[in-house]
């Protein structure tokens, strides 16, 4: 929202620091990390109230878990909307990578909150059906896949060469499965102890780094690694991600006050799951005569 209102105003006097995108991504992290920061008490604090025992554990897992009832879940609520206040604030809202990675924040967040939700007010670790939870995943990764294809090309390009491999129609289905396969695999990193959520900050970091690379045709041709217009731009949503996180991770270092649960755990890779697919393909010729 601010790129827009500064553009629209023609980048006046400091404005003109918002037309850098590395200035976008500092900005967003200390945006996201602050909201966190700010709002984390009294949220933490309304989940203890509303969900009373907090999410239940499973019986036959180990016997120290058993401590933990009683602990508020789904403090990933917090991550998200951190995240999404600082992406809606930061971020080019014309760049169709943004709305495809929101897309995908916002659905995988929904089902995790539905699944969350069906554990806590039924008092079950169970939760949504997992075919159903697929399903669902599915449905929101295509969404995001057809939005990314119509800015680039459906070729899968081997990094550092000028290979390519042309997937065609196929190619919505290998970027739903990647999408789908990275939301649940940090889910299972995640486990019952929350280990996950360092990695995703390190991942973010590093996926910051090569959006940013890949966005920029000087870096991406000395590098050897395919030019994606605009793909830069996903550098700040990743700054987001890790401003975010490390709000989180206030709150849940010992003595731990929440979990992030499922609303956060299978958003975190999914949102910037199109970032690889995106780092090993080429735009269209349509958007490179666009954006030259």
């Amino acid at each position: 929202m601010l790129y827009l209102i500064a553009e629209w105003m023609h980048f006046p006097g400091l404005a003109n620091l918002i037309r850098y995108q590395s200035f976008r991504a500092g900005a967003a992290m200390a945006t996201a990390l602050l909201i966190g920061l700010v709002i984390g008490p009294r949220f933490i604090n309304m989940l203890r109230v509303r969900q009373g025992k907090g999410q239940p554990i499973r019986e036959d897992g180990p016997a120290t878990h058993l401590a933990k009832r009683g602990t508020p879940t789904m403090g990933g609520l917090m991550i998200l909307t951190s995240l999404i206040l600082s992406m809606l604030l930061w971020m080019d809202l014309t760049n169709p990578f943004v709305w495809a990675c929101l897309a995908v924040t916002v659905g995988f967040g929904i089902i995790g909150f539905l699944d969350d939700y069906d554990k806590v007010t039924k008092y079950s670790h169970k939760g949504v059906p997992g075919r159903v939870r697929l399903a669902l995943e599915f449905v929101v990764a295509g969404i995001a896949a057809w939005i990314i294809v119509s800015q680039i090309s459906t070729n899968l390009y081997v990094p550092f060469t000028d290979r390519y491999i042309p997937l065609g129609w196929l190619y919505y289905v290998f970027a739903a499965v990647v999408i789908v396969g990275a939301g649940n695999a940090v889910n299972l990193t995640d486990g019952l102890d929350g280990l996950a959520i360092m990695p995703v900050i390190i991942a973010a970091g590093t996926f910051a780094i090569i959006a940013y690379l890949a966005g920029r045709i000087d870096y991406a041709h000395y590098l050897g690694i395919p030019h994606v217009p605009r793909a830069g731009e996903l550098a700040i949503l990743c700054a987001g991600i890790m401003g975010a996180g490390l709000a989180f991770l206030w709150f849940n270092a010992l003595p731990r006050r929440c979990s992030w649960a499922t609303p956060a755990a299978l958003p975190s890779a999914a949102r910037w799951a199109p970032l690889p697919w995106l780092r090993t393909t080429r735009s269209s010729s349509r958007s490179s005569a666009a954006c030259s």
